[in-house]
């Protein structure tokens, strides 16, 4: 059976493997270099293995070293990230989101103070996606996406419909008279090709083919939009502050629904209390803008 292992020990060799010097894992751990030195060589008595060549200058880092240092410095790693979510005398649970940028800009980031003012010991990090996302391979606890919600491995819950309409920048709405008009401008189009003529056709329109460059991102697109680049087609409601300060315009009240935003997660995942938090809480905050919408 293996020796015990003392934890000075091996955090003394994980130190001194990094710095390649006793002297600079000493200053890290605030113990003397002789104190660094000889728990190191004590660790190697315990193995019956060098771990480090004595070098006149530095220290080399043998085989057996090269292989115990990569073990050592995750362990440590994630020991340091769990007692970190102990700060404050509260545990901190870590809730990892990937969202659709249009959403995390235009909703949610809006709102995440009030989050963190509702739910202090909850750790949100978000990681944002053009819509394509592995939970499973990204570590993700939830996923905020555009569409139909037919994904089969996730469980999908409908956050909030997000019917498109024209947006565009105030002096290009100036010539806008009616739908027709836009045949003499740069339609700026998303990667999902069937939005503008569904739009077109909604607003009675023989469709014809956009001119205009594609996005992978509509925050991106309508970006361009503010720019004067074109005419966008996106969800106005994620462009609020936008169109309250007059960057843009929406100058006609057709608006097709090709899509809607969704929290899922993976059916094989086990709900975290973080993660009933976060949904009993978005779920709350959606429908409270249904609510306003409806009412309003």
């Amino acid at each position: 059976m293996r020796p015990h292992l003392p934890l000075n020990a091996l955090r003394a060799f994980e130190s001194s493997a990094r710095h390649l010097s006793f002297t600079r894992a000493a200053v890290e751990l605030n113990v003397t270099q002789a104190a660094v030195s000889q728990q190191v060589r004590m660790l190697e008595e315990r193995l019956g293995a060098t771990l480090f060549k004595r070098l006149p200058r530095g220290l080399g880092i043998t085989d057996e070293g090269r292989a115990l240092l990569p073990v050592l410095s995750d362990a440590f790693g994630r020991i340091e990230t769990v007692l970190k979510q102990f700060e404050g005398g509260h545990f901190r649970e870590v809730l990892t989101v990937g969202v659709v940028g249009t959403f995390a800009v235009g909703w949610l980031m809006p709102r995440l103070k009030l989050f963190r003012e509702t739910h202090p010991f909850v750790e949100l990090r978000l990681l944002t996606n053009n819509n394509l996302v592995d939970l499973a391979a990204e570590g993700l606890d939830f996923a905020i996406r555009f569409g139909e919600g037919v994904w089969p491995a996730t469980h999908n819950i409908t956050l909030l419909d997000a019917p498109l309409t024209v947006l565009c920048a105030p002096n290009i709405a100036q010539r806008l008279v009616a739908p027709s008009d836009l045949a003499r401008e740069t339609l700026l189009r998303s990667y999902r090709a069937d939005e503008w003529p569904t739009w077109l056709a909604a607003a009675g329109l023989d469709p014809w083919t956009a001119n205009g460059p594609i996005f992978d991102s509509s925050r991106l697109m309508v970006e361009a939009a503010v720019q004067g680049a074109g005419v966008a087609l996106a969800p106005p409601r994620m462009f609020v502050r936008e169109l309250q300060t007059g960057l843009l315009v929406c100058p006609f009240d057709t608006a097709v629904k090709t899509g809607s935003y969704w929290l899922t997660c993976l059916k094989s995942r086990r709900m975290s209390p973080a993660m009933e938090l976060f949904r009993d809480w978005i779920l709350l905050q959606a429908a409270g803008e249904r609510a306003a919408q409806e009412g309003g």
